[in-house]
């Protein structure tokens, strides 16, 4: 606990590391503004940065981009850009899913679009989804929106017999055309996915076969499955939607890992 606590003071509480939000406009949808919440290093420069946009979870019905915020920080405290994406959320009466994806992708093409005004490199942008998240961030898949790597927590990778993911469709689409799992290329970026296998929400042996898929055509999927934790590493297996428990050594070495893959790919600059 001691360590966990110490991480957290050091990566995400560190004054004067960090500014934003810088909340931006990057789309309207009739009178729906959406917002790009843009945190920055202190000294940000004027070299390009690498950034990472990161997309919260909550079933498609729930959310806001400041349950990133935390991660968002920490990121920057390593030298990124960080961006908390907000999408459109499921109603259940006109706002589906394929709402939610149309904004994940804008969001992409509008911080490509923009890399110059926003101090970013446009080639180098990293995509960290939650859970609903996950599966927005693993579902940009044409070129000019495509990640250049993926942080994946808790992801619904595998939603092609998920009921609730079908039923906020309303009937729009069939879940497995929208499910990630059903669509891998050898195109797919390069990914690192952390889940408890006693998820029920997004099970560990679907998510597991997604990056063995990724593998097989190609790409470049390492997965981390924690022991004894279900959704988002709660120890609280009876209730996995709401009033999460996480295990605190699980959620430090996600993070410890999922930095130290992004690192590697030049996107954080982590002291060893």
């Amino acid at each position: 606990m001691n360590r966990y606590w110490l991480f957290l003071a050091l990566a995400i509480l560190s004054p004067g590391q960090v500014t934003g939000p810088d909340i931006r406009i990057y789309k309207t949808v009739g009178t729906t503004r959406l917002t790009a919440h843009i945190f920055r290093p202190q000294s940000n420069g004027a070299t390009a940065r690498p950034a990472i946009v990161l997309f919260h979870g909550g079933g498609w019905v729930a959310g806001s981009p400041e349950w990133v915020y935390d991660a968002a920080k920490r990121y920057v405290v390593y030298g990124a850009v960080a961006v908390a994406a907000e999408y459109r959320l499921s109603d259940q009466k006109t706002i589906t899913p394929l709402d939610a994806m149309e904004d994940a992708r804008d969001i992409m093409l509008w911080l490509r679009r923009n890399a110059a005004e926003l101090g970013i490199q446009p080639d180098h942008i990293a995509a960290h989804g939650v859970s609903a998240g996950g599966q927005l961030a693993a579902s940009l898949s044409t070129p000019a929106s495509m990640p250049n790597a993926l942080v994946l927590i808790s992801p619904a990778v595998a939603v092609t017999h998920d009921g609730w993911f079908q039923k906020i469709l309303l009937g729009r689409a069939s879940s497995a055309d929208l499910s990630p799992n059903e669509h891998v290329t050898g195109a797919f970026p390069p990914a690192a996915i952390f889940l408890g296998d006693s998820d029920i929400l997004t099970p560990s042996k679907a998510t597991i076969r997604f990056c063995d898929l990724v593998n097989e055509r190609g790409g470049h999927c390492e997965i981390h499955v924690y022991p004894g934790v279900g959704h988002l590493f709660t120890r609280k297996l009876d209730n996995q939607e709401d009033n999460f428990d996480p295990d605190p050594k699980f959620v430090l070495d996600a993070r410890e890992k999922g930095d130290q893959f992004l690192a590697a790919r030049g996107f954080l600059k982590i002291d060893k």
